[in-house]
């Protein structure tokens, strides 16, 4: 099995076109151990963002992030997403990439790839990953709504609460990649998700 890419910075060693990745990172490979991460999901007005406990059990929302027009390293919204990596000591930060149900790339999958190069370079060396998102914002508004939550006040809990579920997929989908339970109880990494 050939290795996953080990974040967006990736798709400059394919060539210049952004579109060449082949889609989202998978946990396991090249993976930080024990830590916070951090999950954003990118739009084109806000970003979500969530957090998980150090031993990457429970996704929580953070904040919603106002998008800045500014598109250089030096951003506002890039300075809030790194000060946010910072301060909980992330080891590793989850980018929400937008397909389509055929998996295939649009707009908002290159919107959001280019937002996780550009935070890549404010937070080296902290691997920035890219998960599949499909369906995150229609899940979390429809549980949001739900839940009694008004339309008129949704868009920026809508925001957190897609970055909780991108984190959380991640997370799940990390704890089947790297640990196994062996004959003493304890967890080790398994072979193949290294």
């Amino acid at each position: 099995m050939a290795p996953a890419s080990s974040g967006p910075d990736s798709t400059a060693q394919s060539g210049p076109d952004s579109s060449a990745r082949s889609g989202p990172d998978r946990p396991g490979v090249d993976d930080p151990g024990r830590g916070r991460r951090i999950g954003v999901d990118v739009g084109s007005v806000r970003i979500g963002v969530a957090s998980c406990d150090p031993d990457c059990i429970l996704a929580t929302p953070v904040e919603t992030v106002p998008r800045s027009k500014e598109k250089g390293p030096d951003a506002p919204d890039i300075r809030r997403i790194v000060a946010l990596v910072e301060e909980y000591e992330a080891v590793e930060v989850i980018v929400g990439l937008p397909q389509t149900l055929r998996g295939e790339r649009g707009k908002a999958a290159d919107l959001a790839s280019a937002f996780a190069r550009r935070l890549q370079r404010g937070i080296e060396p902290i691997p920035v990953r890219m998960a599949d998102e499909r369906l995150t914002t229609v899940t979390a508004s429809r549980a949001l709504r739900e839940s009694g939550v008004r339309a008129k006040g949704q868009r920026p809990m809508i925001d957190q609460a897609a970055a909780v579920a991108i984190l959380q997929g991640w997370l799940d989908e990390r704890s089947s990649a790297v640990n196994v339970s062996d004959a003493d109880g304890g967890d080790r990494p398994t072979g193949d998700a290294l």
